[in-house]
This record gives C-alpha cells, structure tokens and sequence, in this order.
C-alpha cells in the first residue's frame, strides 16, 4: 500500500513508519523539515513539504493522521489554544479535502484524536458511546473529528484515534515523568483519584495497522489499555518499577497554580476501555501496567 502519514516525526508517528516500512509498504511523510524527517525515518520514505502542491490523493491507498501540536507542553493561553486547536484542524480539513477530489480516494482515512474527547469523566467506565462533557478538551476534539468523517463516503472508511497516554521507553509522557520518579520524587498528582487511560506503544502501532487492514472498521475508538488504573495506582507501580519511594503528593491547588485550565489534563481524567477495538477482535499484548512498564 502507498500510505500518505502526517506527525510521522512525532512519537506515535515514528513507530507507526517505522513498522509499516518492515511490512513493505510505500510510505510518503508530510515535514516541514524534511532534512529532520529522513533523519529520524531514514531514506526510504517520500517526503511532501507540503499539501498545497497536491490536487488530490488518487495514488495513495490510506492516510494516517497524526499531526498536531503537544498540548500539555504550554499553558493555555487564548493564543495556546487556538494553535492547539488550528494545528489539528487545518491539516484535516486539507487532507479531507483532498480525498473528497479524488475520483479513486485512499480506501482509509485513520486520523488522531484523543480520550479528551469525553472531558473529565471522574469514575465513570467511558466506551465509545459515552456522552462527553463540554469543555474545551471536547471542543478540540469534537472539531478535529467532525472535519476527518467529511472524508467519508462508500470508498473512504474513517477511523478516528480517541488515544489516551502512550508509554513508550523513549518520548513522550513518561520521559517527562521518569527523572523526578527516578530521584524519588514522584507521587500522586492531587487526590490520585482521577483515571489514567494508558496504552503501550506496541499495542498503538498494531492497533492503526489492524484498523488499516481489516476494512470493515470505521468510527471512534479508545486508542488505550483494557486496564485503566488511577494516578495514585500508576505513581506506585512506576516507583516500585524504578525501586523507588513515591510518597510525595502534589496538592491540586499547587498544580492548578502552575499550569492553570491545563490542569485539567492531570487532575482530570477518563476511565476509558477499548470496548469497540476488542469487539472488533484486536488483542493487546499489554494490559498489565508492570510488564508495560519493564518493555
């Protein structure tokens, strides 16, 4: 398949190319930087600067969506916001754009989203039915989801990535975690009650390539572990995991003072389960957090 992936420089982004390029797909990336791009890909992928250039997508099968800029690195600011928000939209709007002038579009269209997508949900279990609160979490995803199904019709399936915490050995959430739990200065973020939605990199990756293969599957899914547990029972088995204590607690009024309305992303949380992913037949390799923690 000739496969058109956006965010391929990103996290999720890397390992998905990485393993589609070992199943001999064609792969073409979008970079803005594609000196960075083949750095980080290698040379066998096909690099577009940019999607003004293209009319269309009829020589690409598929397209996985993954851009869009980290949205707990800043404050949230109105300015913050509003690039997290047009940094997702705007990409998937073109892009949906370009499968709709495609007289043979891509038979896939896999585009990101997040378990923020139902708000800050306390205890209740959320499957892909669940009604979602609105706050701005939900806006932002709401949108970036309603722009990618503009791309469906009966020759393009969309399958939207509702992803909640990847953990991989190297990038994104736990490298930033890892120094302070490694110095013994880990712990639970507020009450440690709120749900932490987690999902190991492996089991990311072979879920796109199962929802890019089996061409039944389409709609939302809970991109996370069949497991959710709590941040006061993550913080104590990532510690046990490094053989450290994790008897600090940060008080939620400490953490609302330094990152603001973002706050929401630590304080709050989402028992999410991958109900539709597993009715469709996909089987994690990771549903132990300890084991996913070792990898």
């Amino acid at each position: 398949m000739h496969i058109l992936i956006t965010g391929a420089t990103g996290l999720i982004g890397r390992a998905v190319t990485q393993k589609l390029l070992s199943l001999s797909h064609q792969i073409t990336v979008l970079s803005r930087s594609p000196r960075k791009a083949f750095d980080l890909l290698g040379q066998k992928v096909t690099c577009w600067s940019t999607l003004s250039d293209q009319q269309h997508l009829n020589n690409v099968d598929a397209v996985i969506n993954l851009a869009g800029e980290p949205i707990a690195d800043k404050r949230w600011t109105a300015q913050q916001k509003e690039r997290l928000c047009q940094s997702r939209w705007q990409i998937t709007e073109q892009l949906a754009t370009l499968i709709n002038a495609s007289s043979h579009p891509p038979s896939v269209f896999i585009s990101g989203s997040a378990v923020g997508f139902y708000g800050d949900k306390k205890q209740e279990v959320v499957t892909e039915e669940i009604s979602p609160q609105d706050e701005f979490t939900h806006q932002l995803c709401a949108r970036w989801e309603q722009l990618a199904l503009t791309a469906a019709s009966d020759q393009t399936r969309v399958c939207l990535l509702r992803t909640g915490v990847v953990l991989a050995a190297k990038g994104g959430a736990l490298a930033k975690m890892l120094p302070l739990f490694r110095l013994g200065l880990g712990g639970t973020m507020g009450e440690g009650h709120q749900y932490f939605p987690w999902i190991h990199i492996d089991d990311m990756v072979n879920a796109i390539d199962y929802l890019l293969t089996h061409d039944t599957l389409g709609g939302p899914y809970n991109m996370v572990s069949p497991s959710p547990l709590c941040n006061e029972q993550f913080s104590a088995i990532l510690a046990s995991v490094l053989r450290r204590p994790a008897f600090l607690r940060a008080p939620a009024s400490l953490i609302r003072l330094l990152m603001g309305e973002s706050a929401v992303l630590v304080l709050g949380g989402q028992r999410a389960v991958p109900k539709r992913l597993q009715d469709a037949g996909f089987c994690f390799r990771y549903c132990d957090l300890e084991e996913a923690l070792r990898e």
